[in-house]
């Protein structure tokens, strides 16, 4: 005889849901994010700005920080990403959380901490681009490598068998947990794409810069602090960071070229003008969408194209798919 389900069609169709998000959940991740996830707290104004300014405009909060940024792009062409980071179990942690969990990310893998405050980022904007930001990740920092542990127990990997695919890091990692990276067997097989926070924690990235499987991502200045020089434009620096061993690069330039290049080989194209309404997360966005165009079999020139219409598109104020 058969059986009778006796519970009600609201029931059914909620178990229904969070049956299919916890399928969602256990299948392996397509890219491991990395690196700052945190409240992004921007005042944004369409004035003019200098030291003392005081002037009117908005305050947003939302889910941001380099890892974040790149994670939510990335779902937006599709691709499931884990994330690795730290966040505190405070009430600002779990809206975090949660707000990740809703867009689609594997959370399942964050490292919580009952003693560390969930980290936040401050900035201001003006019609003259950012004018000034703080950013407050202590606790990433001093999570260390317990946020890569699911890479050494068996949740994503361990030292005999690694974690194979894309791997995007950022910058707010401490310089002795990206030197850890570097030499890590748990990595071995990662595809690792490689971005700094800021301008200021550029130099981090020289524990990764001779990495044989590592893309640099960095904009004109940060690659003049790599190299401890200055450039005049994207081809140049890439060509800089190659002869300073890097096996692969990106170099922005804001609305001016872009470059992508190996040794002796270095392709540079211009973004689409647009009319700049943000610019904090512009990066990122270039970032995750020239992963997704690899990930999907573009060439080179396509990868570049995209990503720059992408990035393009981000900071005029629109949503990029």
């Amino acid at each position: 005889m058969g059986q009778y389900d006796f519970r009600g069609p609201t029931v059914r169709l909620a178990l229904d849901r969070r049956s299919r998000h916890n399928a969602a959940m256990t299948k392996a991740p397509d890219i491991l994010c990395i690196g700052s996830v945190l409240w992004d707290v921007i005042g944004r104004t369409a004035s003019h700005m200098r030291v003392g300014s005081d002037v009117p405009g908005r305050i947003t909060r939302l889910p941001g920080g380099v890892a974040m940024n790149i994670a939510m792009t990335l779902r937006r062409f599709g691709m499931t990403p884990a994330l690795l980071t730290a966040i505190g179990r405070d009430a600002e942690g779990e809206e975090l959380i949660s707000e990740a969990a809703r867009m689609g990310m594997d959370c399942t893998h964050v490292y919580r901490s009952d003693d560390l405050p969930t980290d936040v980022y401050m900035a201001i904007e003006g019609a003259n681009g950012l004018i000034a930001a703080v950013a407050d990740a202590h606790s990433l920092e001093a999570a260390g490598e317990k946020i890569l542990r699911p890479l050494a127990n068996g949740a994503l990997g361990t030292a005999v068998v690694p974690f194979e695919g894309p791997v995007a890091l950022d910058g707010n990692l401490t310089v002795e947990l990206l030197q850890t990276i570097a030499s890590s067997p748990l990595f071995l097989k990662a595809d690792l794409r490689v971005a700094p926070a800021s301008p200021g924690k550029a130099e981090r990235l020289l524990a990764l810069i001779e990495h044989p499987s590592a893309t640099l991502y960095v904009n004109l200045e940060e690659a003049g602090l790599l190299c401890q020089t200055s450039f005049t434009d994207s081809a140049t620096a890439a060509a800089g960071l190659i002869a300073r061993g890097a096996h692969r690069v990106l170099v922005t330039d804001g609305g001016k070229s872009a470059s992508e290049g190996t040794a002796g080989d270095i392709i540079t194209q211009t973004p689409p003008p647009v009319m700049v309404t943000r610019v904090t997360g512009a990066g990122d966005t270039f970032m995750a969408a020239h992963i997704v165009s690899e990930t999907q079999g573009l060439d080179r020139a396509a990868s570049l194209a995209r990503a720059l219409n992408a990035a393009a598109t981000y900071v005029s104020g629109e949503t990029p798919l």
